[in-house]
Order: structure tokens, then sequence, then C-alpha cells
């Protein structure tokens, strides 16, 4: 019934499909030539120079006879001795200095800068000259705030070892978001630098880094500072010799310090302190005008050299006060901080200023001398050994904002006037007049903030309203220390003593 059937196949053409037909074509190109040819190519040559071989010499002790010698040294070392003795109580070489250099006796101005792009408005707030003395650093902000800040402060530096420096442009300009009221230079690392606002953020800078030189902020927050900051200060990390503390005064009476985490690129709160006006004299809050729970504005702070634990601060009442580092003394306050407990760290209090202390610096040639000057016209050297104040200087110039021992005169200092003076005392010459009074403000405005330069002692920083930087170049008699001046010093800081 079903059979198997095998058909053929059927071909038919496509209807819409058509046949493609291909042929070679060569295309408008041109032909590409090749050339071979050697570029910057050197030829070198050997040659001997004019040397002369040497012989290595073996080296030999000689023969002595060393018998003869001890006997000689018996013979002449009590006379040495003798000879030596009387030397160190002679006074015939008392002021006797070799001087290997010519002599300069004035002090000259070597650089004006001035940021031209800056608003006129803004003043200079601080200096700070970097590790090898080279680089000047200047912080831009307004020190007259009635109100809120709205201005936007400016970090400018110039390096004064380049050619060609423009005294009108500073070589780095760092833009901050609020007036920046204080820096300071990393000890070690030339490039950082650290800076304070006026509205309570410390910040730090790798001024190497063009692109983004902000390293490290610590914000504003509940453990930040409530108000401006007024000073900064590297401290050496007692844990980790290597590192290195921020310590921020600021007008909300807190001495803060901080950590910083490069790593996190933050400043990590460690510990902190409260100044209140508790820890004045008795018998200085007259009148009830302020509460003994009230805090107190610190201005300025300096720590001794020979102790990194104790540390002066002047304060905004006219207080002067000694404080430790260690201090574990609870603040009888309402005023906490989230992350740590704030200490009172008063352990002394001087004789006060009639008025806010705009500076305070401690001797680096004398342990328990410092200076201090302030609204009140006078500047005044201390011992921390006594409340009373030793010498006082009224120089008749207006409110005087900044001192500064010399780094290399024991008996030197500098202070500046709200007059736009720059006033430099040697007290081996007088007590009581100062032995150059400069213009330091052409416009004779106020000058705030003055530096000696730590590395390369001829040189000095000045500061002003205007928001112009004078750098001064300093005589020989202000850079060579005399004989017997430290003495000298010892003995201004004996007087309390007497």
């Amino acid at each position: 019934m079903f059979t198997d059937e095998s058909l053929d196949g059927v071909d038919f053409q496509s209807s819409w499909k058509k046949q493609r037909h291909l042929e070679n074509s060569q295309t408008q190109t041109t032909e590409i030539s090749y050339l071979d040819s050697s570029i910057q190519s050197t030829e070198t040559l050997d040659q001997e120079v004019q040397t002369v071989a040497e012989t290595a010499q073996e080296f030999r002790l000689a023969d002595g006879d060393d018998k003869a010698l001890a006997a000689f040294l018996r013979i002449v070392e009590p006379v040495v001795c003798k000879a030596l003795e009387r030397n160190i109580r002679s006074h015939a070489f008392d002021g006797y200095d070799v001087n290997w250099a010519e002599d300069t006796d004035v002090v000259k101005c070597v650089h004006i800068l001035t940021e031209k792009s800056l608003d006129k408005s803004m003043q200079c707030t601080q200096l700070s000259w970097n590790r090898t003395g080279s680089t000047i650093a200047v912080s831009y902000g307004r020190l007259d705030h009635q109100d809120w800040c709205t201005h936007k402060g400016v970090l400018c530096t110039w390096n004064l070892d380049r050619r060609g420096i423009n005294s009108s442009k500073a070589d780095v300009a760092v833009d901050v978001p609020s007036c920046l009221m204080s820096i300071a230079f990393h000890p070690v690392k030339t490039a950082w630098i650290a800076g304070g606002s006026f509205n309570g953020q410390l910040s730090v800078w790798d001024l190497s880094q063009e692109d983004e030189p902000l390293l490290a902020s610590s914000g504003i927050g509940d453990d930040s500072h409530r108000e401006p900051i007024t000073q900064i200060v590297w401290l050496q990390n007692p844990d980790k010799p290597s590192k290195y503390l921020l310590v921020s005064t600021s007008t909300d009476g807190r001495i803060l310090i901080w950590e910083m985490k490069e790593g996190k690129r933050t400043i990590e709160l460690k510990e902190g302190f409260l100044l209140l006006a508790s820890s004045l004299p008795a018998g200085f809050m007259k009148g009830g005008r302020s509460r003994g729970d009230k805090e107190m504005g610190v201005n300025s702070v300096s720590y001794a050299n020979d102790d990194p634990s104790l540390f002066l601060v002047g304060s905004d009442s006219g207080g002067i006060f000694k404080c430790s580092m260690n201090s574990r003394d609870p603040v009888p306050t309402s005023e906490v901080m989230p992350s740590v407990p704030l200490y009172s760290p008063v352990t002394f209090a001087f004789e006060p200023h009639n008025g806010p202390v705009h500076s305070v610096n401690c001797s680096p040639f004398h342990r328990n001398l410092f200076l201090a000057c302030g609204i009140d016209t006078s500047a005044r050297i201390y011992s921390m050994l006594e409340a009373r104040h030793i010498l006082s200087v009224e120089p008749g110039a207006g409110y005087l904002f900044s001192v500064q021992w010399s780094p290399v005169r024991p008996m030197v200092f500098a202070v500046t006037s709200g007059e736009g003076q720059l006033l430099i005392y040697d007290l081996q010459r007088s007590r009581n007049i100062p032995v150059h009074s400069l213009q330091a403000s052409p416009e004779k405005k106020e000058v705030f903030c003055l530096e000696f330069n730590q590395s390369q002692k001829q040189l000095l920083a000045t500061g002003d309203a205007d928001g112009v930087i004078t750098v001064w170049q300093l005589n020989d008699a202000l850079t060579t220390q005399g004989a017997r001046e430290a003495e000298a010093l010892a003995d201004i800081a004996n007087s309390v003593l007497d």
C-alpha cells in the first residue's frame, strides 16, 4: 500500500536577488617612501687627564720615649693648670671680640613685600619663617571684626633666596574660606605649614603640592574652636619623638592639642585645657566685672625651651599665667567637649597688664625669663619665680602688639607698636631707650607682628595693618653676642632674689 519514492530537485532563479560581479582595481594612494637617518648621535673619545699616580703611604706611629714624655708632663702640668685658672679669673679680654668681617652699623630694609591681588582691607595677622630661613609666610585677615567674618583669608609665601623675587606677587598663594589669623611652619618639613582661621578651623598645607596643598583639617564641629585661633605651635610628641603635635589657642579660652592623621587627612583632638577668670590674681576682678567660671580669651602662648611641658599664656583680660601640660585639675564650669575632658592648666599667675596681653615670649638664653607686652603700652620682663615684673619699658609709641627675644643676643629684644614702629632694645646699652627706632609701616599703621629668622640670624620681618611685610637686615652689633652677655642676663634674672 505504501512505497518509497525519490523525486529530483528543481532549481529556479530568485526574483529579487541579483548576481554580483567582482573586479580588482587600484585605489588612489601614493607610494610611501622610507628614509633612515641618525639623529643626535654623539662620538666618544677617551683621553687621559693630567693626574699623577700617588703611592699609598703606610701609616705608622713614630717611635717615642713614653717615660720621657710622662716625666715632661709631670713637670709642666702644674704650671699650665695654674695659668689656665688665672686666665679664667682674668677680665683682661672682657668686651673684646674677634671680628672677621667688616662691621655694619645700619639696620636696613632689604625687602618690602605686598600681594597686589588682595583686597586693600586685608591685614597681616601673623608671620612665620620656614626651617631653612629662606621663605617667609604671611597670613592675611582682619583683627577688628565686630561680627561675623565675611572675608576670605589668604596664605602667601615668598622665597627670598630665589633670583628675581617679585615683591608685589607672592610665590605661593592659598585661599582660605575665612580670615586666616595665625600660621606656623613645621620645625622639620620645610614645605608644611599650619594655619588657624577666624571660624576656628585648623588646617595643614603642603606648599610643595601645587594642585592640592591641603594635607589635613580639623573641620568645624563640637571638638573645634568656637572663636578665632590666635596662635599655633608645633610641639614634639613626647610619645613619638619623630612626630609633632599641634597646639592651638583661641579667644574662646581653649588651649587644644591636636594630632595630625595624614592617611585620614584629618586633625584629631588629643587633649584640651580651658582658661577661666578664676585663675586671675585675687583682687583683680573688680566690681564683679567677670565671673570666676567665665572663659578668658588666650591671645598668645610661648613654650619654655628646656621643658616642653611648661608654657606661658597671655590673655585678653590682661592676665599672664604659667601653665603645665601635665595638669589634670578639672575646670569648675559646664563647658565640655565630646571627645576629651578639659583641664585647668594654670599653676601660677603673674602681675597682670592693664589691658589685653598681645604677646608673650620665653627667653632662649635663660630658663626663667620671659617678655610680655600689651595694650597698656608697656613691655615687661618677668621671672617665672616672681609674680611682679623685673623690668618695664614704655616706649610711648602707642599700643604694643608683638615682642620677641633675639635668637643670638641674650640682651636684645624687639617690639612693634600701634604707631608703625619697630623698636629694638639692647639692655647692655640702655634699659629704657631703644638702640634703633625704625618706621616699619610706610603709612604709619599698626605693626601687628614681628618674627626673627632663626636660621639666617641677620633677618627680621614685620607685618602691618595695610598688609605690607618689611624684611630687615640687622647690623653686626645686633647679631654678634658679646663677652659675658649671658651672664649679664642671668644677673637680671637673679635680681629678683636680692
